[in-house]
């Protein structure tokens, strides 16, 4: 019997379990994918490019509110939940919608979906979403890179887009992100490992993007996105902790899973988090992974002119996932504007223009701060719309990107930057060649 299946998704994960697991399965047969957390994804066509044999004619993307009708509607089966940084309380109130309306609800189990590389494989990984990946991602590079060796990032998917135009994405110049039509979300994560001479692969397909970097790396590293899991067998595992989050590493999906599996484990953000955060995090790590090997770091920041903070009103641009999905209220652009001695950081809620207003209601933790959305030109459009309505004297851009020059802003703005660093022995940059060389 072919059992009828919906797979909950977020345009990522939820497409690399439907290639591994059930693209060429003639067990199941997969009816829809719905879409949550990223605007303006559903509505599309997984296609037959992409979904193999078994569906010459595509599989389509519905919102995820609209799910009971779905299972109603087709006498769906099973359910696979396939995306993440959602709480562990979360995940099981949708299992048990799904259940009550007569399908079973899984989880596709972490390794069951790797691929192995013929290359050695770093990933790096989170229990939340916002914890530092990125920097991370850039020192493990640069210090792979001081070894002599040729590294190539793969970027857990992004594609918000046309998806047979992104089965395989390579980014290695400014050019790529205009060919590909990036998003202000995508460029984010990608820019500044091109800015540092790095190729970067992302997309829909990613066996055939683990071939592509195969064919001209010494390592691959792997970005995580959110909190989620690698899709490729790692050497060596790298995992992320926020202690300004105390605690939410048993708490959220697949966040603990990451834990669980870590090699590394990296207390990051040790020079902004309570002690007393540091070492719940702390005891969390070392009672639930006891093989891994404990990190403290800091996210440290970079702002060339700091003077220009000092008793002016300033908004604050923080990056748009940290803050919504990611569950934060602020980031570093607030840290910055604290320690540089800001007159007032601008409230600014009242004016938030279109879609920026319906992040706000969705997201109701949210502080006082813009956070940069651009999932489509429309969404640009509003957050320059409501940088420009702000009353302020300074913008402080607190993005991994410098968004002036995607987004036109009439006032005085600054950028606040942040990067890896150690906090104090042991090192990463010791544990990992040390770790490698035992590989």
């Amino acid at each position: 019997m072919i059992e009828k299946v919906i797979i909950m998704g977020a345009a990522g994960r939820d497409f690399h379990n439907f290639n591994i697991y059930f693209r060429d399965n003639p067990r199941y047969k997969v009816i829809a994918f719905t879409a949550a957390q990223i605007p303006n994804i559903e509505g599309r066509l997984y296609p037959p490019e992409l979904s193999g044999q078994l569906y010459p004619d595509g599989i389509p993307v519905y919102p995820e509110e609209e799910l009971a009708e779905l299972i109603r509607l087709h006498k769906i089966d099973l359910v696979a939940f396939s995306y993440s940084d959602i709480s562990h309380i979360e995940v099981m109130h949708k299992a048990a919608l799904v259940m009550a309306h007569g399908a079973d609800f899984t989880l596709i189990g972490a390794t069951y979906t790797m691929l192995k590389s013929s290359k050695p494989v770093i990933s790096v990984c989170a229990v939340r979403t916002g914890c530092g990946k990125s920097p991370t991602t850039r020192k493990v590079a640069e210090i792979l890179q001081a070894q002599g060796r040729k590294v190539v990032v793969v970027r857990h998917p992004m594609p918000y887009g046309d998806l047979k135009q992104q089965i395989v994405q390579r980014f290695s110049s400014y050019q790529d992100f205009e060919t590909h039509h990036c998003t202000i979300e995508e460029r984010e994560e990608y820019e500044p490992i091109v800015e540092r001479g790095i190729v970067v692969y992302a997309g829909v397909d990613y066996g055939q993007i683990l071939k592509a970097a195969e064919s001209e790396a010494d390592v691959i590293i792997w970005d995580g996105g959110n909190n989620d899991t690698p899709f490729y067998f790692s050497d060596l595992h790298i995992v992320l902790f926020d202690p300004h989050r105390a605690g939410h590493e048993r708490l959220y999906y697949p966040g603990e899973t990451n834990m669980l599996m870590a090699d590394i484990a990296i207390i990051n953000k040790v020079d902004s988090a309570s002690p007393e955060n540091i070492e719940i995090v702390r005891k969390n790590i070392e009672t639930y992974a006891k093989k891994a090997e404990i990190v403290f770091a800091e996210s440290s920041l970079i702002v060339s002119q700091p003077e220009l903070i000092k008793g002016k009103r300033v908004v604050v641009v923080e990056d748009g996932p940290t803050l919504t999905h990611g569950g934060m209220a602020f980031g570093a652009g607030v840290i910055a504007a604290r320690q540089y001695e800001a007159a007032e950081i601008i409230d600014p809620r009242p004016y938030a223009a279109g879609s920026l207003k319906d992040v706000y209601q969705k997201y109701p933790h949210i502080g006082n701060v813009v956070p940069a959305m651009g999932y489509g030109e429309q969404q640009i459009q509003d957050l320059q719309k409501t940088l420009d309505q702000a009353d302020c004297d300074l913008v402080l851009f607190a993005t991994p990107i410098f968004l002036p020059g995607l987004v036109s802003v009439d006032k005085p703005t600054l950028r606040v930057r942040y990067e890896y660093q150690d906090h104090s022995e042991p090192f990463l940059k010791d544990i990992l060649l040390r770790r490698m060389e035992k590989k």
